[in-house]
This record gives C-alpha cells, structure tokens and sequence, in this order.
C-alpha cells in the first residue's frame, strides 16, 4: 500500500450541523469549561486527554454520568507503572446497574429488537430486560453463584445473551461466551480453563437456510467439564421442549452430573425477582475473553467491570456520537468481542438490533432489510463483508430506505481504500465510516471513529481520547509517516485485570511487554499520519519480509481481491534459501481456474501498484482461505502448513479443512 496522500482531500466531512450536535463537542465544551484552556481542534484534546490522565477520566466519568456507591479516592495509583497502574481505588459500582439505569425511566420503550434469519421477530422493552435479568440472577443467587464464580454461554446473538450477561455481572459472576458454530473441542479448549459452575446453551441454531441442532454437543461439552453443576438450555429449534438434553458421557467416578434447566421454566420460577446490584471494586472481573489460540490453546484474557463501562462508553457516547435515540446493530457474534462493545450501548439508552444468522442469506440484501426496516443509525460488520457486498454487486443506496443510517462501523481487518470508495459510491454518499481497530486484548479500541472529523480514505479517523498511541520502529523512537509497531506508552483502564491462571502475571507481561519493556505492544504493523489518523497494515506477526523489507499483507489483499476474479487472498512467507519468499493463495470466482495469464496479470498488478519486493514468488489456487471462528484469517496457521510445522489447535477454526490444500502442496 503505498504512503498516505497528505494533500488528498477528504472522501466526507460532516457538516457544521452535525458536528455542532455531537456528543464528541459537548465534551470539549464541558472540558474547556472545566480546565480553562481552550481546545481548538481534536488534535489539542486528545493531546490533553494522555498529558492529564487524572483530570481527562475524572471529567469523563462525570460526563458520562457514571455512580459509584463507594466513591474513587484518586484516579490513578502508580501511573508510573505498566503494567500495574490501578484505576480509581476505592470505587464500587455494578457493570450490570449501569447498562439497566434506563429501565426506571424508559420502562416501556423498546431495548432490545432481535431478527433472525428465520423470519423470527421479537422485542424486549427496557422494563421486561430488567425483570428477566432480575429471574435469572434470583436463580444464579439460588443455585450457588456468587461473586467471582463463572457463568459460560454457548448462544446466538439472540436477547438471551445480554440478559444471561447482565444477570451475572449484577451478582459479580464473570461471564464468558462463545458462539454455537465452535466444535466440542474448540469451547473445552476455552471453558475447561476458566472451571465456569453454569453453562447457558442453545440448542440449535439457523444459518445459510438450515436447521443446525447442537444439542448433542452441548451434552458432551457439559459432560466434560468437571465444575459444572447447573446447564440451561434455551429452546430455540424446538421452543416447546420442556427439558435440556442431559449429559451422560460424564465418568461414573467423576463429579456428578449437572442439573439440567429449561431457560423458560426458570425465567417463571423466578418472574418478579427485582435484580439486586452487588457493589464491586473497579477492577472486579466482568468478562473473560479469549484469543484466537491458532498457536496454542487460547489465552483467556480478564477485563474488569470499570474499566470496560468507561471505555465502552467513551468510545460509543463520543467517538460513535451514540446516545437515547440511535439504533446499533453490530453483525456480530457472541465469540468476538464486538458483541460484548455493542451491549454496553444499552447504558446510553440506546436500543441494540441483534441479527443471528448468514449476512448473504437469501442474499446479500439480508442486512440491509433489517437495517432500513429497524430505522438502525449505526450498524457495524467487518471489512471482509464491506469487501464481499461489493463482489456481490449489492447496491444499498439504490434498493433500500437508508435515510436513519448515520454512522457505519468496520473492523476486524484493515478496510482498504477501494471499500471506502464502495461504501460511498454504492451505501450512502453522506455517512461517517468509521474504521476503527483494537481487539480482544483491551476489549475496545485504540483507532476509532469520530463524528466532528473528515473521512480520508483508508485512514483511520483518530487515536483514542486518553490512550496515548503511538508507532515505534525497531529502537523504540515514536515515528510518523513510518510503519512500525503500534503502541501504547501510557496505562488505560481497559487494560486486562490478567490472564487467568496467571499468578505471577508472567504470562500477561510476556504478551504486551516484552518487545518494549514498560509500554503495551499490540502486535499489529501500522503507521501514523501526518494527519492524526492510522493506517493498519497488517499483524506484526504476519508481516513479511523477503530482502529484510517489512511488508504488511493487507496491503498485498487489497491490490489483488480489488481484482475481478479473486474473491480473497492469503500470502505467507516462506523460509526459502537463507531468505523469505512470498506465497500468495487465492481464491476465484466459483467458474474460473488459475492459469498462466491470470498469474502474470496478479503478478503486474502487484508490481504496478506496489512495488517489485512485494510480487509473490509462487501463486497457487485454493477453494478457501482458513479464519477463526470471528472471520479472521489465520496466516500463522498456513505458515505452520507450509514449512511442516503442526497447527496445534484446528478447532479454533471455522473452517480447518481449509488447511488441507496447503499441505498438498510441492515447492520443489
């Protein structure tokens, strides 16, 4: 990809109007009025958002309207440390509270809309979320659960997760979820780690037009983990089924077997049970998410209740300009981390869209069905889907009611410059698209969006308020207009807690600490603008580097699925000779084979629009490319492939056949 234009005009602004009307400028307002000081831009914020840590967070939880029943005696201790910086001492407050504070007020109004790809159409109020999150945390309360314990979930994107989500965090249970598309290994591999006493499960699931019943792997993954003794099932294929199927794989002389519940008995067993909030300290862990575990079994990553309400809500109030009147669908899972960024927008007031099932089933009109029907005015999705609209050639702006739509959110992958075009050119012309990047790890973001800014095209609007960004090069010296390792050089309340099993923190401080001791490195290969906005050119771990020339792959993905008959891409490096070499695997369009003349042409394309350090030494066809379960693709996987090495964990892929092709492959 080649440097930022500095003197490209941008692809959108947004009009005095809606800048006027953000949230982002209420807040500069409440800071100028705060600290005196005038701040003329969002450079000059955000500039004072990391040099003044403690009045930044102190102003934005006022901002944000955030309670503590115990109140916070400073706001950072030991800043200096990195990790081991404690955010607001003495706090104790309720993730789940928060999130339900609309319910007195806004009993009435609609929370939560879900749509499933089945036609289904349901609705929560605000009143009815807190009375089932009020049932089910009765019965956590009656079978045992306390602060601390788990709670895991195998479901849909469906109303259940949130209020199985906010039922726990109202009790202090730290919640963990995985999608039901995971194989039996692929969730023990994630559960058997974090020993959860219940598990919440679905028993079946619609996709690409089919039935999927998982209630006979549900069995086995309850059968299989020790430290269950409750597992809830939600009737979903068979709404009628008056019982969860009971594991019996379990070993006769092992624990015995859970109790099995029906989600709608115990919702009525426990109907009118007012949800009762514990007070938490700060840091009290709320999530447990997990990496992708291509390279071993998945790390399981602990967020805390503070820290992940006050990031959400500053990156979905000020960076999102979300508030009580918007509408968010995210198409998301409940695997990856943007389902649990999505429902903390419950907190603003605003109302949460789910959608279960395929994006391109019937068609590729799925989606925006329900965003012009549902009035959404944030909907986010990954670029890879942006991407796969377009090869669809779906045109939203001619064939839907995009009128509500405000704001698009894509992440996951780098969006290239070609989607930006196609979001303007084919979604709608006056829209904020708001690539923004973070990830599991601090379960927010460090590049986001915002509302008061210019749209560059493949730019990242902005860094965070109150993160202190940056990209290094190899000696550690911060850089712009140069790629290197993204960093952040000051603590965050997002931080993890920890990892779990992680006593000595060994593990947490191998992840983020070692390349630069004292700062968090994210792993992923980027470049600060001139501008104040980020280009994201790949993982770290995935850049190339034939010559000792780094080379981001997203760069290489985008030059050559902008072409007509790739669908996607994949490029690894190979050892080769004392040096690397570029392989580049693709994937054509259903009625095409790759022969000699589509090669060259990739290959002249590369050379053109790249450079000749960046054109693959081998092109090979594949039928698919393999990605985890969250729509990542896995380049360490088909690197472990190609140079003989084992993948250690398959089942972290939805798709591991995939790797197959990769291995029959001769390089003699």
């Amino acid at each position: 990809m080649s440097p930022p234009d500095s003197t490209q005009p941008p692809i959108w602004s947004p009009s005095p109007e809606r800048v006027d009307a953000s949230r982002m400028a209420a807040f500069i307002a409440a800071a100028e009025g705060a600290t005196g000081h005038r701040f003329p831009d969002y450079a000059a914020l955000h500039r004072w958002s990391v040099l003044d840590p403690e009045g930044f967070w102190a102003l934005l939880w006022q901002f944000l309207d955030l309670h503590a029943s115990t109140p916070w005696h400073q706001v950072v201790e030991h800043p200096e440390r990195m990790p081991g910086a404690s955010w607001l001492p003495g706090a104790r407050l309720n993730f789940g509270e928060h999130l339900l504070r609309h319910a007195d007020t806004r009993g009435d109004d609609i929370a939560i809309v879900f749509r499933g790809e089945n036609g289904e159409r349901q609705t929560l109020t605000f009143g009815e979320l807190r009375a089932q999150v009020g049932a089910l945390a009765a019965w956590l309360r009656a079978a045992g659960v306390g602060a601390g314990e788990r709670v895991a979930a195998i479901l849909p994107n469906r109303p259940e997760a949130i209020v199985g989500m906010l039922a726990a965090a109202s009790i202090g249970a730290v919640w963990s979820s995985a999608s039901p598309d995971f194989g039996v290994d692929g969730v023990l591999d994630r559960f058997g780690q974090i020993t959860p006493k219940v598990l919440i499960g679905i028993d079946g699931y619609h996709y690409g037009g089919k039935r999927i019943d998982v209630g006979e792997r549900l069995a086995q993954i309850a059968a299989r983990l020790p430290s269950l003794e409750q597992l809830v099932l939600v009737p979903w294929l068979a709404p009628d089924a008056p019982d969860a199927p009971a594991p019996s794989t379990r070993p006769a002389t092992g624990p015995s077997e859970p109790s099995a519940q029906s989600w709608p008995d115990l919702i009525d067993a426990h109907r009118g049970a007012a949800p009762v909030f514990e007070p938490l300290p700060f840091d009290h862990p709320l999530y447990i998410l997990f990496s992708s575990g291509t390279t071993g079994k998945p790390k399981c990553i602990v967020h805390g209740a503070g820290g992940t309400l006050i990031q959400h809500l500053k990156e979905l109030a000020l960076h999102t300009d979300l508030g009580a009147a918007d509408r968010l669908c995210y198409f998301t899972t409940c695997g990856w981390m943007m389902w649990n960024w999505m429902a903390s927008a419950l907190a603003l007031g605003t109302r949460l869209v789910l959608f279960d099932g395929s994006p391109f089933h019937p068609g590729p009109e799925v989606l925006w069905d329900l965003v012009a029907e549902e009035g959404v005015t944030a909907f986010g999705t990954s670029a890879k889907y942006l991407a796969a609209l377009e090869k669809a050639g779906a045109e939203p702006a001619r064939t839907h009611d995009l009128s509500a739509l405000r704001t698009l959110l894509s992440t996951g992958s780098p969006l290239a410059p070609e989607s930006f075009d196609y979001v303007y050119r084919a979604v709608k012309d006056d829209l904020l698209l708001a690539s923004i990047s973070g990830g599991t790890d601090i379960v927010s973001c460090f590049a986001l969006g915002n509302p008061m800014l210019p749209v560059y095209r493949g730019e990242l609007q902005c860094r965070g308020l109150g993160l202190a960004v940056e990209v290094f090069d190899d000696a550690g010296s911060p850089v712009v207009g140069e790629r290197g390792e993204l960093v952040c050089t000051q603590p965050f309340p997002c931080m993890p807690v920890g990892f779990w099993n992680d006593p000595d923190g060994a593990r947490y401080r191998a992840a983020y600490f070692e390349r630069f001791p004292g700062i968090w490195t994210h792993g992923d290969f980027a470049e600060l603008t001139p501008r104040g906005g980020l280009v994201i050119h790949g993982r770290s771990d995935a850049v190339l580097n034939p010559g000792g020339v780094r080379i981001g792959t997203a760069e290489l993905y985008r030059v050559v699925e902008a072409m007509d008959e790739v669908l996607e891409a994949i490029a690894v490096g190979q050892d080769w000779q004392g040096d690397q070499r570029i392989l580049l695997f693709v994937v054509l369009r259903p009625d095409l084979t790759l022969d000699d003349a589509l090669t060259d042409a990739i290959r002249r394309r590369i050379r053109a629009q790249l450079s000749p350090r960046h054109v693959p030494a081998e092109v090979r066809q594949v039928a698919a490319i393999p990605r985890t379960r969250s729509g990542k693709i896995v380049e360490l996987a088909v690197a472990d492939v190609i140079h003989g090495r084992e993948v250690k964990n398959r089942e972290v892929l939805a798709n591991p056949e995939a790797l197959d092709a990769f291995a029959a492959f001769s390089w003699a």
